[in-house]
């Protein structure tokens, strides 16, 4: 399976320059979120396949209008073609917003998916908009992770952690890729091609 994974900037390649051929093998298309509905719909119109998403915390306009054509895996356990999805978009709580939570709103959030993983027999991969609490997080309030994400990969031991949050083009050297354990970690910014 290939999957396409976006987060946070709309790539001019896929949105200004649209070519077919660009998406040729790809099977699903999943946002780590930030990214505009308009984008999403397009994509999940132009290229045919399934476009999945979690909540940025800049998606607060998702509530009016949400991508069509589109699924959201916010708070689910969502099987692709045997691969399972766990969704737990926002970022952490530095101002009034929809999509921004407290480490204990985003640990409640996350104890309410034990059943559905349970029944699922675990998950394969961890799509989130932030990045987990000390890896490759910021020490600002709007750029530090969660560390209930930690604990999910340390109890769950999922394939991939795959979010956006840190714009690889902050000037700090966030990393593309990074490991703990047997976890694959990957910051999603703007696109990523991953083949399973």
């Amino acid at each position: 399976m290939k999957i396409l994974f976006l987060a946070d900037e709309e790539s001019k390649v896929y949105w200004e320059y649209f070519k077919k051929e660009d998406f040729e093998g790809i099977d699903v298309i999943v946002s780590c979120g930030d990214l505009k509905a308009s984008y999403l719909s397009f994509l999940t119109t132009m290229v045919g396949v399934p476009v999945l998403y979690v909540h940025g915390n800049h998606d607060d306009k998702y509530s009016m209008n949400p991508p069509e054509g589109c699924t959201c895996i916010e708070d689910e356990v969502y099987e692709y073609e045997g691969v399972r999805f766990v969704g737990l978009g926002g970022s952490n709580r530095y101002k009034p917003g929809k999509n921004q939570y407290t480490e204990k709103q985003m640990t409640r959030r996350a104890k309410k998916l034990k059943w559905k993983i349970w029944r699922k027999k675990g998950f394969d991969i961890l799509v989130t908009h932030s990045p987990a609490r000390g890896l490759n997080d910021g020490e600002d309030m709007c750029h530090k992770g969660f560390e209930i994400f930690n604990k999910l990969i340390e109890e769950y031991k999922p394939k991939y952690f795959v979010h956006g949050h840190v714009h690889m083009c902050y000037g700090r050297n966030y990393k593309r890729i990074d490991h703990v354990g047997d976890t694959t970690v990957i910051n999603a910014y703007e696109k990523y091609i991953l083949e399973l």
